[in-house]
């Protein structure tokens, strides 16, 4: 695969970043995050790479990047919208957050079919004092209600 017409694959990429993290304990972590932030997500041709890199099977590798639901393996929107699902933020109405974007269509870990938005869920964003919180393209936003997440969803707060 040759990412944005360039001659960078994603072999390239993969076996670039490996080799800076080669070497430590459980590297496969730090290069699974370093991978998505370059692609912006860990497809599915990385899997095979990464096996061979690590010396795992693929099933391996395919499980770690499943199980952790910071890993993409598809592009995100353009906006990224993550819902804090932690405790407090529960306690303050999470709940009806995510029930707002399941009522405009936006089911949690999908991008809408036009690229716009992507809607995550998160277990915590670290603003419990704020919440519910949610976080839109890395900025904090707390007490966020129905209304406000609506707002965001338009594209109304930044």
């Amino acid at each position: 695969m040759t990412i944005s017409g360039s001659d960078v694959t994603v072999e390239n990429v993969v076996r670039r970043v490996a080799a800076r993290h080669r070497g430590e304990r459980g590297a496969l972590l730090p290069v699974l995050h370093a991978v998505q932030a370059e692609l912006g997500h860990v497809p599915q041709e990385a899997i095979p790479v990464l096996a061979d890199e690590f010396n795992l099977s693929r099933a391996d590798v395919h499980g770690v990047v499943t199980f952790y639901h910071d890993f993409r393996r598809e592009p995100a929107g353009r906006t990224t919208v993550r819902i804090c699902r932690a405790e407090a933020c529960q306690s303050l109405g999470a709940n009806s957050l995510v029930s707002y974007a399941r009522e405009a269509g936006l089911a949690l870990g999908e991008t809408t079919a036009d690229g716009a938005v992507t809607v995550e869920q998160v277990f915590c964003l670290g603003n419990c004092a704020l919440g519910p919180a949610v976080e839109v393209n890395g900025r904090l936003h707390g007490r966020v209600g129905p209304a406000k997440l609506g707002a965001i969803l338009n594209g109304a707060v930044s």
